[in-house]
């Protein structure tokens, strides 16, 4: 019979505002993949949902990469893989859709090897097929992930957000690549902002654990990316506005962009500030031109999980 290994992976938001690859958050929305053996010599690859006419049918898929590298990393020989692959994440979104394909593949790979490696050996390699932790260490471990290097190797440290937080994104239908989201970036940067955003991150990752709202207004401020970013993508600025207008706590990119995420902790379950956050949201980008849509979630807690 042949065995098959199905995953789901969530979506992640990096950065936050101040936290610019070093923080990241795991989102309650999911690319399914299935993996096995295929019958031929060559990989085989069948793709639904998000960017399904965008993404390559061949060994040169992301998942299969990963699936690939992990087994020689083992010092093995990767079988011609068949990947089955549903899509929930946008690509380009800002939303990790690149890290959930690494993640992926590697999570499920990992079945098919004779000792299963560690989730920190996998997030070793991941981070070294995606460039930056941020966004595959959330896909891989759930909830909020922090990432640092210290000798050599890459540290984390997970928290579970407040279960009050709240979420609106708003994918604005508008192409922002994250190569060129990284291009208008400094090189340097002055040792005031670099200030001014450490006392923002330590602010908004305790606001997100115990669930105040005040911090949230200051703590998602930002110096190293966004004022880069924003003035590329027309609206965000206007939507990051029109989202606290409403009653958001705080709004920011998420990832790169061109996606804006907005927080806020439910008061409870007559508290209406999602549908008017969305609202405002829409309103802003189409006041620039741009159509958007809405994906209102909160924080997965789990990672990358095996579907039985």
């Amino acid at each position: 019979m042949e065995r098959k290994i199905k995953v789901r992976v969530p979506a992640t938001s990096a950065n936050l505002g101040p936290g610019f690859d070093s923080i990241g958050l795991a989102l309650q929305l999911y690319n399914e993949l299935t993996l096995s053996v295929a019958a031929g010599p060559e990989p085989a690859v069948e793709i639904t949902g998000e960017g399904s006419s965008l993404l390559p049918r061949d060994g040169s898929h992301l998942s299969l990469k990963a699936a690939d590298a992990l087994f020689q990393a083992a010092g093995l020989t990767p079988p011609p893989w068949k990947l089955l692959q549903h899509n929930r994440i946008p690509p380009a979104s800002g939303l990790g859709s690149s890290a959930a394909a690494i993640v992926g593949g590697l999570f499920a790979a990992s079945a098919f090897l004779p000792e299963q490696p560690s989730r920190e050996r996998l997030l070793e390699l991941a981070i070294a097929l995606e460039g930056h932790p941020d966004n595959v260490a959330p896909a891989l471990f759930g909830g909020m992930l922090i990432c640092g290097r210290k000798g050599g190797r890459w540290r984390t440290h997970r928290i579970l957000p407040s279960e009050k937080l709240q979420l609106q994104v708003a994918l604005p239908d508008f192409p922002f690549p994250t190569d060129e989201a990284r291009r208008v970036l400094p090189e340097q940067i002055m040792r005031d902002d670099a200030v001014f955003n450490l006392g923002r991150t330590a602010a908004l990752t305790a606001a997100l654990l115990t669930g105040d709202e005040e911090p949230l207004s200051w703590a998602v401020d930002d110096r190293l990316h966004q004022p880069y970013r924003l003035p590329l993508i027309p609206g965000a600025e206007a939507a990051l506005a029109a989202a606290r207008t409403a009653g958001a706590g705080a709004a920011a990119l998420s990832g790169a962009g061109p996606s804006i995420i907005a927080f806020w902790f439910e008061r409870g379950s007559s508290d209406p500030r999602g549908e008017s956050i969305a609202a405002a949201l829409r309103g802003a980008f189409a006041g620039a031109g741009i159509g958007c849509r809405i994906i209102s979630t909160t924080t997965d807690h789990c990672g990358a999980a095996r579907i039985i």
